[in-house]
């Protein structure tokens, strides 16, 4: 009788320049060619994110998934935006969302920041400690219902509003 083995988890790495085609790739299937006019888009247009706090998710030398984050401020506080979060359409509905947005999380909260804001459903986002903060407005047009923040530190997110902005 042999044992079925089961599939090894994904290896979550740190964005690499040469990753970025193929980055750019999964999140196009994800997204489609809408997503260049969302407001979050304007935060990022002619920029690089923060590939040490940026991953990909691969299985052997096929990405899985990735997430972005981008310096911004809000209100002229230092943040981090997180997005986009993109996971290929065999391998979503597992988990590897939550997972990339996790370890994107940690490492931004290891290297020193306080705060990640996002747009994004409350269903997914909020039970990985996000909330819905209608004191931040992101440039251009956006469901406020859909602008969340998770604190990194205990208290970071008191006071904080005002426009997120490039940083």
């Amino acid at each position: 009788m042999s044992l079925a083995h089961a599939p090894s988890p994904p290896r979550l790495s740190p964005e690499r320049p040469q990753d970025a085609p193929a980055v750019d790739a999964v999140i196009l299937r994800a997204f489609g060619p809408g997503r260049f006019a969302k407001a979050a888009e304007r935060l990022r247009e002619g920029r690089e994110p923060l590939r040490e706090l940026s991953f990909v998710a691969w299985d052997g030398e096929r990405i899985l998934g990735c997430v972005r984050l981008w310096a911004v401020t809000i209100g002229g506080a230092p943040a981090v935006l997180l997005g986009p979060i993109a996971v290929e359409a065999a391998a979503r509905s597992q988990g590897l969302g939550a997972t990339l947005v996790e370890r994107a999380c940690e490492a931004a909260e290891a290297a020193g920041h306080r705060l990640v804001v996002l747009v994004g459903d409350e269903p997914f986002f909020g039970p990985l400690g996000f909330a819905v903060t209608p004191r931040i407005a992101m440039p251009g047009p956006v469901d406020r219902r859909r602008v969340m923040l998770r604190a990194l530190a205990a208290g970071a997110d008191v006071g904080v509003e005002g426009l997120v902005a490039a940083a």
